[in-house]
């Protein structure tokens, strides 16, 4: 039996989260002859990605399939889209995500909807407490409990042998303010902010037609939503862009351009650069947002710009800085995770922006994912990377196979990597040279004793946030 997994067999692995990462989490336990039970708190699966259903992701479907989902769906018949086409995030959820989970519940796997989980620990054990481990009965062989909240207020209890968190990050967006914290003044102006890539040029064109709007963030999701906006000023007369950066505009990164492996995503960061040169947008490079506030039923924008403080008049605000796990419902876990990045320690250098900018991360799986103190227990999919802005769709679905494979007891398999992605194009160490050389630097291996893996793409927005970002979102 692998160490990974209580006692008790007979309970099921249970996946929190329903979208592309933790149905394909799903997927590899069935494969691998292992029970999965899903609990999704949205009423579909992939109820995050339809909140980015209107973007189009920059990498192409290949990227975005799970092998073994892949193999599950057209055992029932599945015809698989063009493989070379990029779709949007409601292709995404109509042609894969929707007829997967279906084909998973076929095949025995239990998911449930509307089905928020509010709290995870282990049977008669607190985080405090180690129980009798020379009896056999420690808190690290007890099973999993976990609350789970309905819409009419009922609490569901279930335990599990082994519980794989694939919620995202989506529905926890960074705030506004310039120290981690929301700015004063953002709650209250709620109904003038936008998190994340709102749908500019669909649903909410007259929201931004003729309007000003501030963006913030430099990422890939940042960049979709200036794109849009630039976009619609060239049929809204009046439409008006601000682009706020929190670094110089010479330091800020666009991207790896012709260099990157995924051509629509370089070509992204291209066009954004652009507009920033044709002064099609207004750049604010640096510029940090202290306060919000409204004058005349315009907001006003308080912050720093180049070590002073400055004031602007916006419409609107789309706050495109990056996602945030929420840690709130796992206090009783005893999880491992770096004070910054707030991902494991293993994993930590090698996606940390403050330790290099390379877009491309090393392969990395179970190993690298594990809680020491909590075996059994695994954060997969955007959830992993904590707040680094670096995740790829295609790295959730080897996270979760590496998994899958451990808790079957195929430790072979766990350790060994089957992923290859295009790089960036982007890798440059910038400071911290001793701890980056310590981890292999940007792509390579983490010790001198171990084989130089081949290097993953990190981009933004796909699988748990969307056009891939520079965070790499759905």
């Amino acid at each position: 039996m692998p160490d990974a997994m209580s006692p008790d067999r007979t309970l099921p692995v249970v996946i929190i989260g329903g979208g592309p990462v933790g149905l394909a989490a799903a997927a590899n336990l069935i494969e691998r002859g292992l029970r999965p039970r899903v609990f999704e708190a949205g009423s579909e699966p992939g109820a995050a990605v339809r909140e980015w259903g209107h973007v189009r992701m920059f990498s192409p479907w290949r990227f975005n399939v799970d092998a073994a989902a892949r193999r599950l769906l057209e055992a029932k018949g599945w015809k698989a889209p063009d493989m070379g086409a990029f779709p949007t995030g409601a292709d995404l959820l109509d042609l894969y995500v929707a007829p997967l989970a279906a084909a998973l519940a076929a095949a025995g796997a239990d998911l449930s909807y509307n089905a928020k989980v509010i709290g995870v620990s282990r049977r008669h054990h607190d985080r405090l407490h180690e129980g009798q481990r020379a009896a056999g009965r420690g808190r690290d062989t007890a099973p999993f409990v976990l609350h789970i909240a309905a819409p009419d207020g009922t609490i569901q209890v279930v335990e599990a042998n082994a519980v794989i968190d694939c919620s995202g990050t989506w529905f926890s967006p960074n705030p506004a303010g310039a120290h981690g914290l929301p700015a004063p003044g953002e709650a209250a102006n709620a109904d003038r902010i936008a998190y994340g890539i709102p749908d500019v040029l669909g649903i909410s064109r007259s929201t931004y037609a003729g309007a000003t709007t501030l963006v913030l963030g430099s990422g890939h999701s940042a960049m979709n939503a200036v794109f849009d906006l630039a976009a619609l000023a060239k049929k809204a007369p009046g439409t008006r862009i601000l682009w706020a950066f929190r670094r110089p505009l010479a330091d800020v990164n666009f991207g790896g351009g012709d260099a990157d492996g995924l051509a629509a995503r370089g070509a992204l960061g291209a066009q954004a650069q652009a507009l920033v040169a044709s002064r099609q947008v207004e750049a604010l490079a640096p510029f940090l947002v202290h306060r919000i506030g409204r004058v005349n039923d315009r907001l006003l924008v308080l912050g720093d710009r180049g070590g002073s403080a400055d004031a602007l008049l916006t419409d609107r605000i789309i706050v495109a800085t990056g996602f945030r796990p929420d840690l709130s419902w796992l206090g009783e876990l005893r999880v491992a995770l770096d004070p910054a990045v707030q991902a494991t320690p293993s994993l930590a250098p090698l996606i940390d922006p403050n330790l290099h900018s390379c877009g491309t991360v090393r392969p990395h799986g179970e190993a690298e994912l594990r809680h020491p103190d909590e075996p059994g227990f695994y954060m997969a999919g955007m959830k992993a990377y904590g707040r680094a802005p670096t995740f790829l769709l295609a790295t959730g679905h080897e996270q979760v196979r590496s998994i899958a494979a451990h808790l079957a007891g195929d430790i072979a398999a766990a350790r060994r990597v089957e992923l290859l992605l295009p790089e960036t194009g982007v890798c440059s160490t910038q400071r911290h040279t001793s701890a980056s050389t310590a981890t292999g630097g940007c792509c390579g291996p983490s010790s001198a004793s171990e084989p130089a893996r081949k290097p993953i793409a990190t981009a933004a927005c796909c699988g748990s946030t969307p056009r891939e970002e520079s965070r790499q979102s759905p």
